[in-house]
């Protein structure tokens, strides 16, 4: 049954409704509010601004960030415009007298007008690299391999430091090295008959190539996974199969990549070859005799009065570039493709 509330328990419902009445009244006071007013129609608070320190910060960091933006892409384009302008100056100098005969024939007498060209020192330059690759690419693979797979002692310390100081040894240096080993003492055996030689030159060209290629193949040889060696001793087969079977085969795009970027380097080297291999004015190729170079050709024709020699330096210098960015072109093909495969 239903039982009325009492008068005494209604005077204490009353009381609490209005203490609680006063509680919100002060609270409103208290948030700067209207008490009569609903919430929804309550006189808003103004927000306290922001403080100064606090603005003068954000403004210093914002304008820090447009700063460092500004100045990288401003030196970015500072960077590129001597490239543009070498490459602009090339092709507007170079093109003209760029033709099979360019490729074909040898370099003109003194005071012709037309023809001619430098066959002889694309064939020279080819030849000493052929050279240079067949004394650079087995010392720098191998020893890169040793200091990626077994180089974490003084000996492969000691070696790595060796590499670092040879390619930082300026190239007339080195030529002067080879001048003074093999260039004299060649001279003295063969009492005269051979001196400067496509050998020598090859020989300085590849004592250049050696610390390039081992130092990136120890790089990238490092980066194949450990689990890929472990898989194949654990399948039995012997550390030197391991190495040549899976990590060589794991590592060959950034291999490939190393040997181009020393190719690249040494293509366009003058001094070293005025030492060794001296030049030639005529189609040569036999290894043991002075042999002509495209950047010792370049080197003769741009210091020469004659004006159809300084057109064909141009072009020269055209096509050497050209090589070089081709090889450029193909290295970041090997490591940008067949790189990921690793």
């Amino acid at each position: 049954t239903f039982s009325p509330p009492s008068q005494t328990s209604i005077n204490d419902l009353c009381k609490r409704s209005i203490d609680l009445q006063k509680h919100n009244i002060e609270y409103s006071i208290f948030m700067n509010a209207s008490p009569a007013a609903p919430l929804d129609q309550a006189t808003p608070t103004p927000s306290r601004p922001l403080a100064s320190g606090f603005d003068i910060r954000l403004a210093r960091r914002k304008f820090a960030n447009g700063a460092m933006w500004f100045f990288a892409i401003l030196f970015t384009v500072l960077a590129i415009i001597p490239l543009v302008l070498v490459l602009f100056h090339l092709l507007r100098n170079g093109l003209p007298n760029l033709n099979l005969d360019f490729f074909t024939k040898i370099q003109p007498a003194p005071g012709e007008k037309t023809g001619g060209g430098m066959n002889h020192s694309i064939i020279g330059t080819l030849m000493m690299i052929g050279i240079a690759m067949c004394i650079g690419l087995p010392f720098g693979l191998f020893g890169g391999i040793y200091l990626a797979e077994f180089g974490q002692n003084r000996f492969g310390g000691l070696v790595r430091f060796a590499a670092d100081v040879l390619n930082g040894i300026p190239s007339i240096v080195i030529g002067i090295f080879v001048y003074t080993v093999a260039v004299l003492p060649a001279t003295k055996a063969t009492e005269g008959r051979v001196t400067f030689s496509a050998w020598a030159g090859g020989l300085a060209l590849g004592i250049m190539m050696v610390p390039t290629i081992m130092r990136t193949t120890e790089e990238i040889v490092r980066l194949v996974p450990m689990s890929m060696r472990e898989a194949a001793l654990a399948l039995g087969s012997t550390r030197w199969l391991a190495v040549f079977k899976v990590v060589l085969n794991a590592a060959k795009g950034g291999i490939i990549t190393g040997i181009l970027l020393a190719i690249a380097r040494i293509s366009g080297e003058t001094a070293p070859l005025l030492f060794t291999a001296l030049s030639n004015n005529f189609r040569n190729t036999n290894p043991s005799q002075p042999t002509a170079a495209l950047p010792t050709t370049i080197y003769s024709f741009a210091s020469s009065p004659d004006n159809h020699w300084i057109d064909l330096a141009w072009t020269g210098s055209l096509v050497l570039v050209s090589m070089i960015l081709i090889l450029s072109i193909a290295a970041r093909y090997f490591t940008q493709g067949r790189g990921r495969k690793m």
